[in-house]
């Protein structure tokens, strides 16, 4: 079975055809400035073979049109027919509270998907018009939403309610709803197989320009950094995180703001950006470090002891751990980072290789002690591979 996974923003469309005999990866493509003029899409073989369309895609209709055409191209694709895509996985933000798994989308669930748009506006139009198209472009190709917070659904009320009237809550369903749920099911999975433990006690931290950390208990979330949106938990690329509800509106006079200015600028203007006044990223700011740049060294500080905190507080929550796991682009590449967060860790049983730790490229990595009592892991994530087998399980029949 094959598997076409689709991964849309409002002007982008990221797609993978995943052969799910044995789970590899056939093609992967992106298409860019999608109603934009200037619009291209880009696709690669696993055998290297490259394709570029220039082409304008008023919207994702024509996208999905000339990603159906790359992938069929008789020379530089990687299908004959379309009649070999079993079915197609989408990465959908936002359940709301309507959905607590997957779902297989007919037309009451882009209902339901249209009315939590407004819980994700950035993201959920882009999720919406994309499926839409590619209902339209690929007719009777049964389709999957795999939302990015049902992960999280798990978790008990008295973790994901804020401190606000109950019938607020109710009313307008402001609560923690969690993201990079895709990311945080596949590594938590994983680490369970590796430790031959389902029942696993795992904190997950997925560290990248967007950073979560969930606590996993027997395969099943207990609690997670980011919140109602993206921006509350840890110190990202441009997010500020954790603030005091009072700073904010401090700031917004300020500074001057409009009450719908100050969520952008917490979003797009703090974080490691904000606080090294020249990056977001973690390769930029830790080169400046090493120059002696005092600000890049105190924003990577503080990312590293953001994180630090959070596991600290989920061991509290799971009563112990047996793996901390450090996925994405900075968990899985800045090893200064793994040891900020590692260090005088030993209390809880976890004991860090700092000769590991460095000497760490690729692939499934054990930074721990031989010693240690809890496995200390760097594990690549697969959030397509993830998309395509909650899809595969879902359509199956």
């Amino acid at each position: 079975m094959k598997i076409l996974v689709i991964n849309a923003g409002s002007s982008s469309l990221k797609y993978q055809l995943i052969d799910m005999e044995n789970e590899s990866v056939i093609l992967k493509g992106l298409c860019e400035r999608i109603t934009f003029s200037g619009s291209q899409l880009s696709q690669k073989t696993a055998d290297g073979r490259e394709t570029l369309i220039k082409q304008d895609m008023p919207t994702h209709k024509e996208a999905m049109e000339l990603v159906l055409k790359a992938m069929l191209d008789p020379v530089n694709g990687g299908i004959k027919s379309v009649d070999e895509i079993g079915a197609v996985g989408h990465r959908v933000l936002h359940s709301g509270e309507d959905f607590k798994h997957s779902v297989v989308i007919d037309d009451e669930v882009i209902k339901i998907c249209e009315k939590n748009a407004e819980l994700g506006p950035l993201h959920m139009p882009g999720n919406i018009a994309c499926i839409k198209s590619c209902r339209e472009v690929m007719k009777g190709v049964p389709m999957v939403a795999v939302f990015d917070t049902t992960f999280h659904s798990t978790m008990p009320a008295k973790a994901y309610m804020y401190g606000i009237p109950y019938e607020v809550y109710e009313q307008f369903k402001i609560r923690k709803y969690g993201f990079h749920g895709t990311s945080h099911k596949f590594v938590s999975e994983e680490t369970a197989k590796l430790l031959g433990n389902p029942d696993a006690k795992i904190i997950v931290c997925h560290l990248g320009n967007g950073s979560s950390v969930s606590a996993v208990k027997g395969g099943k979330c207990q609690d997670t950094s980011m919140g109602f949106t993206p921006l509350e938990g840890l110190v990202m690329g441009t997010r500020s995180g954790d603030i005091d509800p009072a700073a904010v509106d401090y700031l917004r006079v300020k500074l001057g703001l409009k009450p719908e200015e100050v969520v952008n600028y917490l979003n797009k203007k703090c974080g490691m950006l904000g606080i090294s006044g020249f990056s977001s990223d973690m390769r930029d700011c830790t080169e400046a470090m090493l120059k002696g740049d005092e600000r890049a060294k105190l924003a990577i500080e503080m990312v590293a002891y953001r994180v630090k905190k959070y596991v600290g507080s989920y061991i509290a929550v799971l009563g112990g751990v047996d793996a901390i796991v450090f996925t994405g682009g900075i968990g899985e590449h800045s090893y200064r980072v793994r040891q900020m967060v590692m260090e005088n860790m030993e209390y809880c049983g976890a004991k860090f290789d700092f000769k590991k730790n460095e000497e760490y490229s690729s692939g499934v990595g054990y930074i721990n002690a031989d010693d240690s009592k809890v496995k200390i892991i760097v594990l690549p994530t697969n959030e397509e591979l993830s998309i395509a087998r909650e899809t595969k399980i879902l359509t199956a029949k």
